[in-house]
């Protein structure tokens, strides 16, 4: 990062402006909209900055350019059409230890302006650090779009009601404020005029204080599916989650970018499990979503793919439960169509495969087996989960079943990540399949004739040079 973003105060502050024509006039009008007293030196004023001149909402001097005229000075921009004048003004603001911007020369520049959304007082500033203007400007668009146009009114009340709020203690304050301002309140909260914002927001409070004298208020959990471990496959609203959550109890498999869109102050709490590598107990899991719950805080227990789909959600919300504590669900993107989709392997095809049967390949110990020949057949596909090192048994079943040897089966590794690979093969493969898998990396069995589409339609990364078993 080559450059240090920071908001600054200018409000009664002395800004120079070497130019008078359009590009000066746009960096006056943001200046002039921060409450600087601007300071133009220039010949000539374009119609616009004349006007503001004689609007008396700044000052000019016509007199030719001198060194002293940056005196006092908090900025310096540097925007007249004389590249030579230009640098000039950089020799002399940089000799008086000035911050200062040669507009349109960056290697002239102690600072760069970004591209501005302004949804007053909230303020959104966006820089490619000079590569791309271009680029920031589209950023700027983008984000436009995101964010209601009465932001600002809603924050302003906000703002007033801050005092007020102070009252609460400082954590149940910050849940206060994250479960008031979300998105739908927002939006909803946007549309209507101050006074209307204020009795809401004032009613939202009075609430919480009511509440408060109740004593410790009570927590809850949010179950959230971080799917195959992509943050750009992460759900919108689990995203909100992260960014709520207090405590966030994660699976060993959730990757660090994953976490870091969840609040820097948040505790962090690895209790994942891999194969054969218990970290922590499921008990022990249930034990910490109710304790921290207990003190009032959000917690978010965070689960690779989804929390519905072998992710034992179902225990921990019948544990919650049973300790009357509120939860959520959020779902996530499960192994089965996340590793599909970046394999190029079609779940259902309507000339291959008119059903589809999730099962684990992990059983219970003293566990009742599937009925195989019922769940697999050549017309529908059989995903396994966590079967990778079950893969001989898991063959002699199947084929017991009576499944064709031959019938195609693709393993699917680090599905939907960087590091995935797509190894093809047959029934009878499944342990040769298995062999190949890198030690440690989850993988998923895909078994029916849509397996084989998986070496045609292929598009993510290795998966376009899918590897075949001998």
């Amino acid at each position: 990062m080559r450059y240090f973003p920071v908001f600054m105060d200018l409000q009664n502050q002395v800004v120079a402006v070497i130019g008078g024509g359009a590009v000066a006039e746009r960096k006056i009008r943001l200046l002039l909209k921060a409450g600087a007293r601007v300071r133009v030196v220039a010949r000539e004023l374009n119609e616009q900055v004349a006007a503001w001149q004689q609007a008396g909402q700044l000052d000019w001097s016509s007199a030719e350019y001198t060194g002293g005229q940056l005196d006092g000075a908090r900025l310096v921009f540097a925007a007249s059409d004389d590249a030579g004048l230009n640098r000039q003004v950089y020799a002399d603001a940089e000799s008086r230890h000035i911050p200062v911007n040669v507009v349109d020369d960056r290697e002239h520049c102690r600072f760069i302006t970004p591209a501005i959304v302004d949804r007053d007082p909230v303020t959104v500033a966006i820089s490619s650090g000079g590569e791309s203007p271009v680029l920031a400007r589209r950023v700027r668009g983008w984000i436009e779009r995101l964010l209601p146009t009465g932001l600002g009114a809603v924050a302003s009340a906000a703002g007033r009601l801050r005092d007020a709020a102070a009252v609460l203690p400082l954590e149940r304050r910050r849940q206060f404020w994250d479960r008031l301002l979300n998105r739908a309140t927002i939006d909803e909260l946007a549309r209507k005029d101050d006074a209307a914002i204020d009795a809401a927001l004032r009613g939202a409070l009075n609430s919480e204080l009511l509440a408060d004298t109740a004593g410790t208020p009570a927590g809850r959990v949010i179950l959230v599916g971080a799917g195959p471990g992509r943050a750009d496959l992460l759900t919108i609203r689990a995203q909100q989650a992260l960014g709520q959550a207090d405590v966030i109890l994660h699976d060993r498999l959730v990757p660090a970018d994953i976490l870091e869109v969840a609040r820097r102050d948040a505790e962090f709490i690895d209790v994942g499990k891999r194969a054969g590598n218990h970290h922590e107990t499921q008990a022990g899991i249930h034990e910490l979503m109710v304790e921290h719950a207990r003190r009032g805080r959000v917690v978010v227990r965070l689960k690779g793919g989804d929390p519905f789909v072998f992710g034992r959600g179902g225990e921990e919300l019948e544990h919650l439960r049973a300790h009357d504590i509120d939860y959520e669900v959020v779902p996530g993107v499960t192994a089965a169509t996340a590793c599909a989709a970046f394999a190029g392997i079609p779940l259902t095809h309507r000339e291959h495969s008119q059903a589809l049967t999730l099962i684990t390949g992990h059983t219970q110990p003293g566990g009742k087996d599937p009925a195989w020949a019922e769940l697999a057949g050549e017309d529908r596909t059989l995903a396994i989960y966590m079967g990778v090192k079950q893969a001989a048994t898991l063959r002699d079943k199947l084929l017991d079943a009576g499944l064709a040897p031959e019938l195609p089966v693709a393993l699917v590794t680090d599905g939907a990540r960087d590091s995935q690979q797509v190894f093809h093969g047959s029934i009878r493969h499944l342990p040769a399949l298995a062999a190949r898998a890198p030690s440690g990396a989850p993988g998923l069995f895909i078994i029916g004739r849509v397996a084989r589409l998986g070496e045609e339609l292929a598009w993510f990364g290795q998966a376009a040079e899918a590897q075949r078993a001998a």
